[in-house]
């Protein structure tokens, strides 16, 4: 079946080409085609275009099927070609030809914006969710591990003395940034594009306001060209948000990759957290965050993908859309993946405790002596120079003292006012008014006992 059909067989290998892996990846969105499909008949109830028997029906069957999709007793039949079909030909076999109105006022395009709107707003709140989860991680070590010194790293070169306080602090504050950048595909995934049609509206008088409040979005595509070049925007934003949160997650799992081994061995795992090898007993491999940096490398080319794949397509509908899905929905998965088995290992981790003792950081301190000498009256330059002719003597000395105390140094991590600016972020989100939304227009469909 086809929403489209005229009488007409389609060539196999035409329809197997032209469909491609719609069935599998539209049993990702069945759920939020029905809430789709809810608000408009609703809507087209309210308008006139279905009487009040027909949009009851309408309404219970499509609650029926959603509880179906929650029990994971719906498939997409073999023969149909996407989830709307599949539901319309359910609704049809179930109440007879009344189900065949639910597409009055709609186009399969505006099916799909609406679907994938809703979609991409059940993932960001995922995304947001695990991305918030694994920032209270990382905050937790930090505060726990706030006096413990490793080495800073410039030019891959010691440098100057760093704490595991601050160096997993670092990537907490990192992961707020990062939802800034989640909440611009948040602003632009929370406006409504039902009823733009094939993207040119419909002569209908279909109330657009109404249906966007019944979804429960922020706000309309008003324009009803917009709604439809907006197809692969919001894909877009979302991209370069989770290549943001990849970014931070491959950064930390280089490091933790480096640090675990035994030219470093600042840290380690419980032997149950990593892997061995086939013909070398003693090892004892990070294969955990190895794979959360390949993931997220891949993940921070999605964008250039996709603005690939956008390219040099002129406004309108066209097909070449569909493989949109292809490339975003796995990276979803993936990067939900990276982000709970990166909480997770975490929360296991070992640090060493006595790294600074070695001598081979003693140089790490040298803008330490270099700044005592300021701070007793030699000017900055010279007490370089100083400093620089005892480490070439012999006779430089490791100070006795390390005093960091300005904002978001070794002394002051400033742990508090970070959690501050991830609350601030938090506040931009509002999922609360999609959740009530929701639950009022499934509520409201049911019949009563």
């Amino acid at each position: 079946m086809k929403l489209w059909e005229k009488g007409e067989e389609t060539h196999e290998l035409i329809e197997a080409f032209t469909v491609g892996k719609d069935r599998e990846l539209d049993l990702v969105l069945a759920p939020f085609d029905v809430l789709g499909s809810l608000a408009h008949v609703k809507m087209l109830e309210e308008v006139g275009l279905l009487d009040k028997e027909e949009g009851k029906a309408l309404q219970e069957g499509l609650v029926k099927i959603f509880r179906e999709i929650e029990a994971e007793d719906f498939q997409i039949q073999q023969g149909v070609e996407d989830v709307h079909s599949q539901v319309e030909l359910i609704l049809t076999q179930r109440l007879g030809e009344v189900g065949k109105k639910i597409h009055t006022g709609r186009s399969r395009n505006d099916q799909v914006l609406v679907d994938l709107k809703l979609y991409f707003l059940y993932e960001i709140e995922a995304i947001q969710t695990l991305t918030h989860s694994l920032f209270d991680t990382l905050q937790e070590l930090s505060d726990t591990y706030m006096g413990v010194q490793l080495p800073g790293y410039t030019h891959m070169q010691v440098a100057m003395p760093s704490s595991f306080g601050l160096w997993f602090g670092a990537f907490a504050e990192s992961l707020v940034d990062d939802l800034w950048v989640l909440h611009s595909a948040y602003q632009l995934a929370n406006q409504n594009p039902l009823g733009s049609a094939a993207g040119y509206g419909s002569s209908f008088p279909l109330n657009r306001s109404r249906t966007t409040e019944l979804l429960g979005f922020q706000t309309l595509s008003y324009n009803v060209v917009y709604a439809q070049m907006g197809r692969g925007k919001t894909e877009k934003y979302l991209a370069y948000a989770m290549a943001a949160v990849g970014s931070t997650l491959n950064k930390l799992a280089a490091d933790i990759c480096l640090y675990m081994g035994q030219n470093f061995g600042f840290l380690s795992l419980p032997e149950e957290f990593t892997t061995g090898s086939s013909i070398m007993p003693h090892k004892k491999n990070p294969d955990v965050f190895e794979l959360v940096r390949a993931h997220t490398s891949l993940l921070q080319g999605l964008p250039g993908t996709l603005s690939m794949l956008l390219s040099n397509m002129p406004s309108g509908y066209h097909r070449d859309l569909q493989l949109l899905k292809e490339h975003v929905f796995p990276a979803i998965q993936s990067l939900k993946d990276c982000l709970r088995i990166t909480e997770h290992t975490l929360q296991h981790i070992r640090v060493r405790a006595d790294i600074m003792e070695d001598p081979r950081y003693a140089y790490t301190y040298s803008v330490e002596a270099v700044n005592e000498k300021v701070i007793q009256g030699i000017p900055f330059r010279t007490a370089y120079q100083e400093v620089a002719r005892e480490i070439a003597e012999g006779t430089y000395k490791v100070p006795d003292r390390l005093e960091h105390t300005h904002e978001g140094s070794l002394g002051n991590l400033c742990n508090g006012q970070i959690r501050d600016k991830m609350d601030r972020v938090l506040e931009q989100f509002n999922f609360t008014q999609i959740h009530m939304a929701r639950e009022k227009l499934l509520g409201s469909s049911l019949s009563p006992e």
